[in-house]
C-alpha cells in the first residue's frame, strides 16, 4: 500500500512539473495580432500606356485576390489628372471591373501622366487609412513616363523626402512599381531604396511580375 502511495505521489509530482513547464512555455508564445492592410493602387490609363493596360488590370485583380477580406483597397486612375475611381473590399470583382472599364478606357487626347498628383493623393490616403488602424502600401502600374503638364509629374528628387514624411506616421509603408522599363525601375530603386529598404520596395517589369507579387505579400507581412 505504501509503495503504491509513493508511486502515485511521484506521478502526481511529475505531472505537476510537466504541467508547469508546459504552461511556462505556452505563456511565452506570442501570437501576432492580424492587422489589415490598405493598398492604394495607381493605374496609368494614358495613351502611351494603353498597350500594357489590359495585362496590368489583370495583375491588379490578381493582387486583390491574394489579399484578405478585412483588407481595403483604393484605385486611382492616373492620366492627364489623377482621381479615385474605386474604394472598398478587394473581392468586389464586379465593382472593380466596372470602375476600370469606365475610367481607364482609351482616349487619344489623354496623353499626360500625372504621377506626381497620383502619388500625392495616394500618400494622403495612406495617412488616413493608418489612422483607421490599417497597415499601408502603394502599388503603381504604369510606364512611369513623365508626359504632359510638368507641375503634375513626379519630382524624383523630392519624392524620397516625401516618403520619409509619410513613414513618420506609417513606418510599415511598402511600395511596389510594376510594368515600367528596367531603366525607369533602376532609377526608382536608386531613389527609394535608401528610404524604404530592400524588403519594403518591390520593383519589376512585366516579365517578373509573378515573383514581385510574392515579394509584395511578404512586404505586407503575409
Amino acid at each position: 500500500m505504501n509503495k503504491r502511495l509513493i508511486i502515485l505521489g511521484i506521478l502526481i509530482l511529475a505531472l505537476s512539473v510537466v504541467g508547469k513547464l508546459l504552461w511556462t512555455g505556452l505563456s511565452k508564445i506570442k501570437v501576432d495580432a492580424f492587422v489589415p492592410s490598405a493598398v492604394i493602387f495607381l493605374v496609368d490609363s494614358s495613351a502611351s500606356n494603353q498597350a500594357a493596360l489590359a495585362e496590368q488590370r489583370k495583375t491588379l485583380r490578381q493582387v486583390c485576390n491574394l489579399l484578405d477580406p478585412e483588407d481595403h483597397i483604393k484605385i486611382l486612375r492616373v492620366s492627364e489628372d489623377a482621381y479615385l475611381i474605386y474604394e472598398g473590399t478587394p473581392f468586389n470583382n464586379s465593382g472593380i471591373t466596372k470602375a476600370l472599364d469606365a475610367f481607364t478606357a482609351y482616349d487619344k487626347d489623354d496623353y499626360g501622366t500625372a504621377y506626381g498628383v497620383g502619388l500625392k493623393k495616394a500618400f494622403s490616403h495612406v495617412l488616413t487609412m493608418k489612422k483607421e488602424g490599417y497597415n499601408t502600401a502603394v502599388v503603381v502600374f504604369g510606364d512611369l513616363e513623365n508626359e504632359g503638364a510638368v507641375d503634375k509629374q513626379v519630382n524624383w528628387e523630392l519624392l524620397p523626402e516625401n516618403v520619409k514624411k509619410v513613414q513618420e506616421h506609417a513606418p510599415e509603408l511598402a511600395m511596389m512599381f510594376l510594368y515600367a522599363h528596367p531603366e525607369k525601375l533602376d532609377m526608382v530603386k536608386e531613389k527609394l531604396t535608401p528610404v524604404l529598404g530592400e524588403k519594403k520596395l518591390v520593383l519589376s517589369p512585366e516579365q517578373n511580375s509573378e515573383k514581385a507579387i510574392r515579394q509584395f505579400l511578404k512586404a505586407l507581412g503575409r
